[in-house]
Order: structure tokens, then C-alpha cells, then sequence
């Protein structure tokens, strides 16, 4: 692999581009929007990427054509990744795979307009900004073959990504679904005034979330379980889990419960700078994965 072709250049693919080109990579970026070129140069620039290895062009085909891996950053509507994907098709070399960074939409739907080859679609969902979480969910449709599943995940790990290959195609894969199961009960406690959210952010960022960073769900309960592992923990913890799991709430999106959210975060927010806040973020996640690194 020496040639990528990033599909649109919003945040995801700006820090797309920027991770290929800092892992040595030869990047050519297609988007149709006016500014679309001087936006992606200064925004690899300000992550600490060469602009040199770059190219542009408006043409989606004309891009994918260039390269030897494809990764598609279009807005998650189907008509958008449908005539997409059909230029797409129609342009690449057959043995390129073409990943769709959809951070929801399944692979098999997004295949429909591979006319020419869509055993090489897959979904390759990053964590923003993809230039620094190493996540990356690896998706197959229903007519994916496993060489391009092979392939992605292959490619994933040569640029120092963490890919995690699903068995199966579903509404927002993994981690999303993981978030979502989280936010959900996040949301209901708000709804239901048992916590601030600012209290349920420091719950946790100041507790559970410190060893997520570390070691996945399973993995951080097994350590709980003492010399009997995660088999204590279940045989002692399943029943009141499962009493937990009937009490979690159900919440609905009303006008109410958004105003609640919202007006929380405002508070919780009030006078912080958002850019410093990113930075404030992603300096600690470099930390993180530094001692990760660092660590036997």
C-alpha cells in the first residue's frame, strides 16, 4: 500500500488524511465542496502532517482510481453513499477495498451500489479523530468476501490502528452501541433527577472510565473478581446485575428531557473555551495511550 484515497474531507476525513500521511503514506482527497482543498491542507498542517504527499481533486473517481486503498467519508445518507460508491466502484482497481468510515449504516446497504464488485466493501468505522483513538470497527456485508475483510484489517493495523473485526453487520456496530447503552441510562437519570449531568460526566470520568481507558468491560470485571475472577464476580454479582438491568430506564427524547440536557451541559460548561477543551482531551488520550505504550 502506498496510495490512499480519502472521500471527503470534513473533521473524519481531514484526520484520516493527516494519520496516512504521518504513517508514510501518499494520500489523494476528493471533495465536492467549494474551500474543500484549502481546508483539508490547513487542518493535516495544524494536526503535524506534511501537506507535501497530499493531492486533490474534485473528482471522487478520478481519486479512487489513484489509490490503493479507499476510504469513503461522505455524510451518512444512503443516497449520498449510493452514488458514491457506484463512482467508486466504477473507478477503483478490483483488488481495492473500498471502507465507508459510517459510524452506523450497514455494509450490505451501502454495497447495493458496488455494482461492479461488492465483495470489497466493508465498513471501516474510526473513533473521532481517527488521527489519534486507535479504534477501528471492521464491518462485512452480507456479500463481503474475506480477502477484503482480511485486507482492511490488515491495513488498519500496518498504519497503527486497533481493529476489531465484527462477525456479523448491525446498527451501529460495537462501541457505538456500547455508548449508546450507556447514554441511554445517562439520559434517564437526568429525566429522572436523580443526578446532575455534571455529576453523572464526574461519575464517569472520575471512576469507571479511568479503567476503561485501561482494559476493556470483561476484562476490568474479571480483575474485580479477586483469585475467582470473572466466575466469582458473575456467581455473586449476576443477581443483583440482573435486578439492575430491570431498574435501568427507558427514556423518550421529548423537548423536556433535550432542555434538560442541554441546560446541564451549559452549566457544566459554563465560561470553559470548547477548543481548549479539546485539547485539554486530547492531550490527556496521548498521555494515555503513551503509558499504554510504555507499560509491560
Amino acid at each position: 500500500m502506498s496510495t490512499v484515497a480519502v472521500i471527503g474531507t470534513g473533521a473524519i476525513g481531514v484526520s484520516w488524511a493527516a494519520h496516512f500521511l504521518l504513517h508514510g503514506l501518499d494520500v489523494v482527497a476528493s471533495d465536492p465542496a467549494p474551500g474543500a482543498e484549502r481546508r483539508l491542507r490547513e487542518g493535516v498542517a495544524e494536526i503535524g502532517a506534511d501537506p507535501a504527499r497530499l493531492t486533490f481533486t474534485a473528482d471522487a473517481g478520478r481519486a479512487a482510481a489513484a489509490a490503493d486503498f479507499v476510504q469513503e467519508n461522505a455524510p451518512e445518507r444512503e443516497d449520498v453513499k449510493h452514488a458514491l460508491f457506484a463512482v467508486l466502484d466504477g473507478a477503483a482497481r478490483s483488488d481495492v477495498v473500498l471502507a465507508s468510515s459510517s459510524s452506523g449504516m450497514l455494509p450490505t446497504a451501502i454495497a447495493r451500489a458496488a455494482a461492479r464488485h461488492p465483495e470489497r466493501v466493508v465498513v471501516g468505522h474510526p473513533f473521532h479523530p481517527p488521527h489519534l483513538v486507535p479504534l477501528v470497527e471492521v464491518v462485512p456485508g452480507e456479500r463481503t468476501s474475506e480477502a477484503a475483510m482480511d485486507a482492511a484489517m490488515a491495513f488498519y493495523a500496518s498504519v497503527g490502528k486497533k481493529p476489531i473485526r465484527l462477525r456479523q453487520e448491525l446498527p451501529g456496530h460495537i462501541a457505538n452501541r456500547l455508548q449508546a447503552a450507556l447514554w441511554r441510562e445517562a439520559y434517564s437519570l437526568v429525566d429522572r433527577g436523580v443526578a446532575s449531568v455534571a455529576d453523572i460526566d464526574t461519575a464517569i470520568s472520575q471512576g469507571p472510565g479511568l479503567r476503561w481507558a485501561v482494559l476493556g468491560p470483561f476484562a476490568n470485571q474479571h480483575l474485580s473478581g479477586g483469585p475467582g475472577g470473572i466466575a466469582h464476580v458473575l456467581e455473586h454479582l449476576g443477581p443483583p446485575t440482573e435486578a439492575w438491568w430491570r431498574d435501568l430506564g427507558h427514556p423518550v427524547m421529548t423537548p423536556e428531557l433535550e432542555k434538560k440536557i442541554v441546560d446541564g451541559v451549559d452549566e457544566e460548561l459554563a465560561g470553559v473555551d470548547p477548543a481548549a477543551l479539546a485539547r485539554y482531551r486530547d492531550t490527556v488520550v496521548r498521555a494515555v495511550l503513551a503509558a499504554k505504550e510504555e507499560s509491560p
